[in-house]
C-alpha cells in the first residue's frame, strides 16, 4: 500500500482548527482572536465540514461564536495552529487513507508547554479510524506544499535550521519526507519570509501550489519590502527546475503586502497564507487598500472557485493566517471525524 500527501485542492471530507488557547501569546487580542477564528470557521463551512477542537471547558465559547455549522470537540491542546501541530493525512488513491504524526516542538522550542499539542496529531487520527504512520522527525505542515503528483516545495530558512531537527542532514530529511509524504522530488527555496520568525520561514508565506505545474509566489512590487530580492531568488530557483513530472513550473504572481498597525504592533498579514477548500479559497486580508488586488490575483489562479476574504489582522499579531490554523482532511472510504 503506497501513500501520497494529496494536494490541497482535492476532495476534502473537512477541515481541522483548534480555537485560540495560549493567552498570553495573544493578551488583549486573545477576545478578537478568537471572533477571528470564528470567522475563518463559518467561512470555511460554506464549503466543507469543520471541527473545531478546543481545550476542555472552553466549547460552549466556540459553539457560541462559530454556530451550528461548526462541530466543536474538547480535547487536551497547548496553542491554536493545526497546520503545524495536527495530523498530515495521506491517501493511496484507492480510498484508504492514513495520518502522518510528525513531532512537534513549538517551532523551536518558542513557546511552552508543548507536550499537548505534540500528541494531539495521534489523538486526531485515531478518531478518525485511520492507520497512524509515525515520524521522529519534527515537521509543520506549514513548512510544505505538495502538488499531490509527488512534488514537495519548502524552505532552507526553515526545514534546515538547527531547532529543528539537528541531528538530521539535509539528505536525512529529505529522505523521511519522501518515505512519510510519498514525494520523490523536493525543491528547496532559500528564503521564507524575513519578517516569519515565529516559524522561521514557512512555505506558505511565499509559495503555494495551485494546480499540478502550477504555483503562486509572494513577489512583492516595492523594493522597500524586506523580503524583495529574497522572493526574486526563490523565483529563480523555481525557473531554473521541473516538478516530478518534469514540468517546468507555471509561476503566478502576488505583489501586493499589507502592513499594518494592530495590537501596538506592526504586522503583515500574508495574502498567500490562504486555504483551499471544496469549491473555495478562504484568503487572509487586511482591510487594506491591497486587498482587493491579492484577491484578484488568487481569484485568478483559481477561476473555478469562490475566493472569499476573511479579516484576520489579529491571526497575524499572533504570527499566522488562515493556512497557519487549518488542516484538511482529504476525502477517503474509511470515516472521519
Amino acid at each position: 500500500m503506497t501513500f501520497r500527501m494529496p494536494a490541497e485542492w482535492t476532495e476534502h471530507e473537512g477541515c481541522l482548527m483548534a480555537w485560540p488557547t495560549r493567552e498570553d501569546l495573544w493578551g488583549d487580542m486573545f477576545g478578537p482572536a478568537k471572533s477571528e477564528y470564528a470567522a475563518v470557521a463559518r467561512a470555511i463551512s460554506a464549503f466543507e465540514p469543520v471541527t473545531m477542537v478546543t481545550i476542555p471547558g472552553a466549547g460552549d465559547e466556540a459553539r457560541e461564536l462559530c454556530g451550528d455549522a461548526v462541530t466543536v470537540i474538547e480535547l487536551p491542546i497547548d496553542d491554536a495552529w493545526f497546520r503545524d501541530s495536527g495530523p498530515i493525512f495521506v491517501t493511496d488513491g484507492e480510498g484508504r487513507r492514513a495520518g502522518v504524526d510528525f513531532r512537534f516542538n513549538a517551532w523551536g522550542r518558542k513557546h511552552s508547554p508543548w507536550d499537548a499539542d505534540d500528541r494531539i496529531a495521534e489523538a486526531l487520527i485515531a478518531r478518525t479510524g485511520d492507520p497512524r504512520i509515525a515520524s521522529d522527525m519534527i515537521l509543520e505542515g506549514g513548512a510544505i506544499t505538495v502538488d499531490g503528483e509527488g512534488t514537495l516545495i519548502t524552505t532552507e530558512q526553515c526545514l534546515l535550521h538547527p531547532n529543528r531537527n539537528p541531528d538530521m542532514s539535509r539528505a536525512d530529511i529529505e529522505a523521511e519526507l519522501k518515505a512519510k509524504l510519498g514525494v520523490t522530488k523536493i525543491v528547496w527555496l532559500p528564503y521564507g519570509g524575513l519578517l516569519d520568525t515565529e516559524t522561521d520561514g514557512h512555505v506558505d508565506g511565499v509559495c503555494a501550489f495551485v494546480a499540478p505545474g502550477k504555483v503562486i509566489i509572494q513577489l512583492p512590487d516595492d523594493p522597500e519590502h524586506p523580503d524583495y530580492a529574497r522572493c526574486r531568488a526563490n523565483r529563480a530557483v523555481l525557473e531554473a527546475t521541473t516538478d516530478a513530472q518534469g514540468r517546468p513550473f507555471e509561476i503566478l504572481e502576488v505583489p501586493q503586502s499589507a502592513f499594518v498597525t494592530w495590537g501596538g504592533t506592526d504586522i503583515e498579514v500574508g495574502y498567500l497564507n490562504f486555504y483551499i477548500a471544496n469549491g473555495g479559497v478562504v484568503v487572509p486580508t487586511a482591510d487594506h487598500p491591497a486587498d482587493a488586488g491579492a484577491l484578484a490575483a488568487i481569484q485568478a489562479a483559481f477561476p473555478d472557485r469562490k475566493v472569499v476574504g476573511v479579516p484576520t489582522r489579529t491571526v497575524a499579531y499572533g504570527g499566522g493566517g488562515v493556512h497557519c490554523i487549518t488542516q484538511q482532511i482529504p476525502a477517503a472510504a474509511s470515516p472521519a471525524v
